[in-house]
């Protein structure tokens, strides 16, 4: 029995585990990295086709993207989920190859006019469709046994609609391992799920720790919070520009909404319009409407059963089109705009960035996590201007925060969640948080729960029979962003090249004065303190 870790080692996205048991290879999770790589992760250590089963926690891209290239790479085996997982990522998939595919042809013309090598997509529709193909979906807490020896238990990580903890049993030679996975550990009290449900035993527990350095604080009225920011953007004129991931975010702030039409929470503009700006986000709100009430928290089973719509309300637009919309942003009426991606990393949010974050009548609020190196972060952090389709732009727009409506558990709820287990786990490895972050809640587990805890780096392995680190990951950081995965590379290569050039620059300039050197380098320091500022 050997787990080895792939993605998502001292990184928040790229989940990737690899577990060897019983003569089966099993992937758990196979996500894209989004935002900026810190370390390089290894290779699968066998090719696509030798990996017998994919279990797959949730939807999200960072634990479900790489999928379809498995599949584009030779993978043909059976992909367990949950069934909203599976219904998710039924959309989430093909839209994630549609931008891989428009990536492609986008890189393919600029390649073409400067005689350039051609690109090749990541993966392509073919690809996502074959993969949902392979989907098996199983409910929370029936134990299915997958292979011989092996048996895997979906239990509700309160994360995302169908996101699941994964608990694996292992029987080889006699001996028996549990090994759990928590995937995304979700907040609590949030609208339309329910809490994480309470951890089974096992040997074995890899945990997330994308907020293992924080705390939420007190439970937020998320209500006041919402209704308080868009009276103020309302009464400047300017619009609410929300960029919302589309499935999850979208979904609860559609709920949070309805609350403020039916209270009439909002004075002097009764009759404002909600745009859900995103095709993605459309067809996962149907999803959320489709009757799954296995996932649903108990308010929102009252809701139904009094015939109510929790996520539905006057007012609400679904833009679909592109003509739809760009329609948006030629109605000067203040509204409120939900776009994807939430990261402000790729989609129609982008466009309502360059119209409204000029606008000091505008609002521009983040509600959810901003990986490091995304526009979102850097909006949060301070930003006084941004590129934008090759514009410059002047931020004028207010930057706002709703406060405690993460999607994550906090340090508190993660460490609450592990020290529900009856039984003391051997190990527990720490994942899926920021490259100091995962150090320091491995820390905080032993100093709290006296477990034995580690952050593993990409490579790392273990023996699960004897808890045995019996290999290492070479741990090497990366200063670009990762190869073909997401938007930003050839600007970010044109960056580095510009790096290159002002050290060539600088290397020209030792016959200058000294008087001439030292002002070249108050320059270069004054760029390097706006930078390094925000």
């Amino acid at each position: 029995m050997k787990l080895t870790f792939l993605g998502a080692a001292h990184e928040v996205t790229g989940s990737c585990s690899l577990l060897e048991a019983c003569g089966k290879h099993i992937l758990i999770d196979c996500g894209m990295e989004q935002g900026a790589d810190i370390y390089e992760n290894c290779d699968l250590p066998i090719a696509p086709s030798e990996i017998d089963a994919i279990c797959l926690t949730h939807a999200h891209i960072d634990h479900s993207g790489l999928i379809p290239a498995m599949v584009a790479q030779g993978y043909k085996g059976p992909i367990y989920a949950t069934e909203a997982a599976r219904r998710l990522c039924n959309i989430m998939l093909r839209d994630s190859a549609h931008i891989q595919e428009s990536e492609a042809e986008w890189r393919n013309r600029k390649a073409q006019r400067a005689g350039g090598p051609a690109y090749v997509p990541v993966y392509t529709m073919a690809d996502a469709v074959e993969a949902l193909t392979l989907f098996k979906s199983y409910g929370y807490g029936t134990p299915v046994k997958i292979f011989d020896g092996i048996t895997i238990t979906f239990s509700d990580a309160g994360h995302l609609l169908g996101s699941a903890s994964i608990l694996l049993e292992i029987t080889e030679s006699g001996e028996t391992r549990k090994i759990l996975f928590s995937g995304d550990l979700g907040n609590v009290d949030r609208p339309l799920i329910r809490d994480p449900s309470t951890p089974p035993d096992a040997d074995y527990v890899v945990i997330e720790s994308t907020y293992g350095d924080r705390l939420h604080g007190p439970r937020p009225d998320y209500v006041t919070q919402l209704s308080d920011i868009m009276q103020e953007t309302f009464d400047r004129g300017g619009n609410l520009v929300v960029p919302a991931f589309a499935i999850g975010r979208t979904q609860e702030l559609l709920y949070l909404i309805r609350i403020i039409r039916e209270q009439n929470l909002i004075k002097g503009h009764p009759d404002f319009l909600v745009y859900v700006d995103s095709p993605l986000a459309v067809e996962a709100t149907k999803i959320y409407q489709d009757g799954l009430v296995e996932y649903y928290d108990q308010e929102t089973l009252d809701l139904l059963s009094q015939g109510i719509n929790p996520i539905a309300f006057p007012g609400l637009r679904l833009s679909i089109t592109s003509e739809d919309s760009k329609a948006i942003n030629f109605d000067n009426t203040p509204k409120v705009i939900l776009s994807a991606s939430g990261m402000c990393e790729a989609g129609r949010i982008r466009h309502h960035l360059k119209h409204n974050l000029w606008r000091s009548d505008s609002t521009i609020l983040f509600v959810g996590y901003q990986a490091e190196g995304t526009l979102g972060r850097r909006l949060v952090d301070g930003a006084k201007h941004v590129r934008l389709f090759g514009e410059e732009i002047q931020i004028q727009a207010a930057i706002a925060t709703l406060e405690g409506i993460s999607g994550h558990a906090d340090r508190d709820m993660l460490l609450g969640w592990l020290g529900a287990m009856q039984k003391k786990p051997k190990q527990v490895f720490v994942n899926h948080g920021d490259d100091t972050v995962c150090d320091l809640f491995a820390g905080t587990i032993t100093d709290r729960l006296g477990l034995t805890a580690i952050a593993p780096y990409s490579g790392d392995e273990y023996d699960l029979l004897t808890s045995a680190c019996t290999a290492k990951g070479k741990i090497v950081k990366v200063t670009k962003l990762s190869d073909g995965r997401r938007k930003g590379n050839a600007a970010f290569d044109r960056l580095l090249a510009a790096v290159n050039r002002l050290a060539q620059v600088v290397e020209v300039s030792r016959g200058l004065s000294n008087k001439e050197l030292s002002k070249f380098a108050d320059q270069i320091n004054a760029i390097c303190d706006k930078y390094l500022r925000k």
